[in-house]
């Protein structure tokens, strides 16, 4: 008994320590946004989504029996995450302040107090914890799957660019030590979400070591495509309207020897460039 004990409180601490190194990962992006006070076309979702899963489990916490060190990581989450958003906040553009702030109302205000009345008067103590313990579980797997849309952009353009390999890493290592710690706790609201955790880092962690050293593909989106199209287009027009428009006269003298004349020459060879023109245009 005391060694399962034991071995709870490692992967606990564990965990917690390498989850307070991942929430400190964006402190040099902030850093970069302090110093250049422009929020650099960064986006607020990742934080008021990390913000909100933090407050769910620490919601769940508190009716848990013996979860401190659940507690201990969400609530450096929680501070950590609204100094990001604060951060962000001062220095972002009135369209970004504008979305937070609704992302904010959206998840953070209606949400979750949409959560904490129902849970709170719909359901008795015992069972408020397992349909919390459902709603942070949904929502962590949610979470978890989003690296997929990074995983789809590594493909496309065989660069690891938006994929640093420590951060799959710590992300990775993290998984692991919830796992465990939800295992040995007989929690399954902890250990579930972390398997999928677990195998999208490895996943990820795999990408990075194929795609690590391949050139990096551009894609090129349709809009753009089309909008190039378009400007290829219109050049095609407007060259042909100025070769058919403008007479092209070469200084040449004439017989007398003091004034110019057209090249003929150079006229006929102008007005086979139009035809050419026109003749592509119609193909």
């Amino acid at each position: 008994m005391a060694l399962h004990l034991t071995w709870v409180l490692g992967f606990g601490l564990l965990g917690n320590a390498i989850s307070c190194l991942v929430c400190l990962a964006p402190l040099p992006t902030f850093y970069q946004i302090c110093k250049k006070k422009t929020s650099q076309g960064f986006q607020s979702i990742p934080y008021v989504i990390a913000l909100f899963s933090a407050m769910l489990w620490l919601y769940y916490a508190l009716f848990k029996e013996d979860a401190i060190l659940l507690i201990t990581i969400n609530s450096f989450t929680f501070f950590m995450e609204i100094g990001y958003i604060v951060m962000y906040l001062l220095y972002a553009t009135k369209k970004d302040r504008i979305l937070t702030f609704k992302l904010l109302l959206l998840f953070n205000v209606f949400g979750f107090g949409l959560i904490c009345v129902l849970t709170r008067f719909l359901t008795q103590r015992q069972k408020r914890v397992q349909v919390l313990g459902w709603i942070c579980m949904t929502f962590s797997l949610c979470v978890f799957v989003a690296p997929l849309f990074i995983v789809r952009k590594v493909i496309r353009t065989k660069s690891v660019e938006f994929m640093p390999f420590s951060l799959s890493f710590f992300l990775t290592l993290s998984a692991v030590m919830w796992f465990f710690y939800g295992f040995l706790k007989k929690d399954q609201f902890v250990a579930i979400p972390n398997i999928l955790g677990l195998l999208f880092g490895i996943l990820q962690m795999v990408l990075y070591m194929i795609y690590r050293n391949s050139k990096k593909v551009v894609v090129a989106e349709p809009k753009l495509q089309l909008e190039l199209s378009e400007h290829v287009l219109d050049l095609e027009k407007l060259g042909a309207t100025i070769c058919s428009e403008i007479a092209i006269v070469i200084p040449r003298l004439n017989d007398g020897g003091d004034g110019i004349t057209e090249d003929q020459n150079a006229k006929e060879q102008a007005k086979e460039i139009v035809k050419a023109m026109d003749v592509t245009k119609k193909l």
